[in-house]
């Protein structure tokens, strides 16, 4: 394997890695969430638990799926935002779920020049790379939101690093 295929491969492994951490943390946070607690907003001006799930399936679709993919972009970004019910933690929880392991596989099937290809999404110039580091650093982005909220409305450590020590200085591997 040559330097710009060890390349593609080291940042395919760590957005799929990265990923995968934002879809455990959220799954962590809303083990202590009700359906009530996951649609209810602190005042208007903030979204829900749910409409930021709705939000990210949105934003993963729109930039993963259908501009990396190759796809029909069918995102409706308003309505993530103005929905105010109708599904529960677990249909929420399902279609993030689905959402992120669809992108995943498109990120991983992706190749060097579908990575360097520039396109237009939502009015913006990315190339693969840029979409793919916008679709990891969004997704985190809004995990933090998500664990603040329900850390601020349960007041509970949520503990996602539990049995871990933190506090190893950096070495070379």
């Amino acid at each position: 394997m040559d330097k710009e295929e060890q390349l593609v491969q080291e940042l395919v492994n760590n957005a799929l890695y990265r990923m995968d951490e934002s879809t455990r943390m959220i799954k962590k946070s809303l083990e202590n969430v009700s359906d009530e607690e996951l649609w209810s907003k602190p005042n208007a001006s903030l979204n829900s638990i749910a409409n930021l799930l709705l939000h990210l399936c949105g934003n993963i679709s729109q930039y993963v799926i259908s501009s990396l993919g190759e796809t029909e972009d069918k995102r409706e970004r308003d309505a993530e935002f103005t929905t105010g019910g109708g599904l529960t933690k677990k249909e929420l929880l399902q279609k993030l779920e689905e959402t992120v392991d669809m992108a995943k596989r498109i990120i991983y099937d992706t190749d060097t020049e579908q990575f360097l290809k520039k396109r237009q999404v939502q009015g913006f110039t990315f190339s693969g790379v840029g979409i793919v580091l916008h679709a990891v650093e969004h997704y985190s982005y809004h995990t933090g939101q998500i664990a603040f909220w329900v850390k601020q409305l349960k007041d509970i450590d949520l503990g996602f690093y539990d049995g871990m020590d933190l506090n190893i200085k950096n070495k070379d591997s």
